[in-house]
This record gives structure tokens, C-alpha cells and sequence, in this order.
């Protein structure tokens, strides 16, 4: 059983969830772009974005520009209906085998609970938002693309939501997060900001000791 703390015993619960490697077993965004292009595409792209690639491996290339520029090569130009066309197929069809049925199994918890279950993700919402609706999810925060004249240019719109960017939009949907009692599930070094506003956080993990 969780001990809230007195300032918090009439606080609103909510649940933030991170989306890759957390709710899932793995990384989701190469698996949708395999999906989408087809694989033979994919691998060549792959060869092309290589300096991208191992730039990012290295640290030499922020998180944001190297997402920009595989997004920008495999989907600069494409409709917005036909991109989010696939976003669906790959929420429905691709996602469900993907997912760690442990993180499921505590999303379900908390929605038991009546707490308000929110996933905040660097994954993009073409896919994350149907996904979501699938398991009544409250709230979904992820990256978004930029689109003009109903077509996809391959920018992302804002921030790429990693890091303190995942805090800020939660903060710009809900307010500030002292006035709710958060917990908080991650799995890598984009999580640490919002594990660290958490009230109860879980790096890798999904319970406390003693805790159903």
C-alpha cells in the first residue's frame, strides 16, 4: 500500500507512462517506418542516414535532429490521411505483440484505481494516439510532425518530447504537478526529468516492495 504524504492524502492520482521500452519490449519507431516503406526501402535508407545514425550513437548529434532527419527522409512529402492511415495499421496490427504484458498488467491497476493514465513519449502520435484509445488511455503527449498543405514535411512540430520536454507538456496540459500525486514509469535516460517530479517513480520496474 502507497503512504501519500499529508500534503498530498486529497490529491488527484494520475499514472504517466513513457511508451518505448516501457509499455513496450523494445524502440517502436524504426518497426513503423519497416512497416510503412517496406523493408528494402528501410534498409537503404538506413545506409543513406548511416553518418546520422552513428553521429547520434555518439553523441555528437542531438536525439531531435537525428529523429528530424529519419522522419524527414522516409516521410517528407507523403499525405497526412495516408500517414496517419499507417499509424493506425501499425497501432492495430504491429503494437499488441510488442507490448510487455507486466506494463499492461499496471496500466490496468491504476485505471482500477480511477487514476487518470497518461502516456508521455518521444514516439510519434500517428500511432501512439489510436494505440491508446484501444486501452483507454486518459491523455496521450507525444512527438507530433509538422504538416502543411495536407502533407507531411518531415519536421516535427515542437520539440521532440524527451527529456524536460516530456515535463513541460505534461505540465502545459495539467498545470503544475505538485498539486496531483504522480507515479511515474521509465526506462532510459529521456524518462529522468519526469521520474524526477514523480511522487512514486519506477525505472524499469513496475512495483514497489511489498505493493500489489
Amino acid at each position: 500500500m502507497t503512504v501519500r504524504p499529508p500534503g498530498k492524502a486529497a490529491s488527484p492520482t494520475i499514472a504517466v507512462f513513457d511508451f518505448d521500452g516501457t509499455l513496450t519490449y523494445r524502440d517502436t519507431l524504426f518497426p513503423f517506418i519497416c512497416m510503412a516503406v517496406g523493408f528494402p526501402r528501410f534498409l537503404w535508407g538506413l545506409v543513406l542516414l548511416s553518418p546520422v545514425l552513428f553521429g547520434y550513437a555518439a553523441r555528437f548529434v542531438k536525439n531531435s535532429d537525428a529523429k528530424q532527419a529519419v522522419l524527414r527522409h522516409f516521410f517528407a512529402g507523403i499525405d497526412l490521411e495516408a500517414f496517419q492511415a499507417l499509424g493506425n495499421t501499425f497501432a492495430l496490427e504491429r503494437l499488441p505483440g510488442m507490448l510487455r504484458p507486466e506494463a499492461v498488467g499496471r496500466l490496468r491497476w491504476h485505471q482500477q484505481r480511477g487514476h487518470q493514465v497518461i502516456v508521455v513519449s518521444a514516439s510519434i502520435e500517428a500511432y501512439l494516439r489510436p494505440w491508446a484509445r484501444t486501452i483507454q488511455c486518459d491523455q496521450v503527449i507525444g512527438t507530433r510532425m509538422e504538416v502543411e498543405d495536407g502533407q507531411i514535411t518531415g519536421r516535427l512540430s515542437g520539440k521532440n518530447c524527451f527529456g524536460r520536454e516530456k515535463v513541460e507538456r505534461l505540465e502545459g496540459l495539467l498545470g503544475k504537478l505538485d498539486t496531483y500525486f504522480v507515479y511515474a514509469y521509465g526506462d532510459s535516460r529521456g524518462d529522468r526529468e519526469l521520474l524526477a517530479a514523480a511522487d512514486r517513480c519506477f525505472f524499469r520496474c513496475f512495483t514497489e516492495a511489498g505493493q500489489e
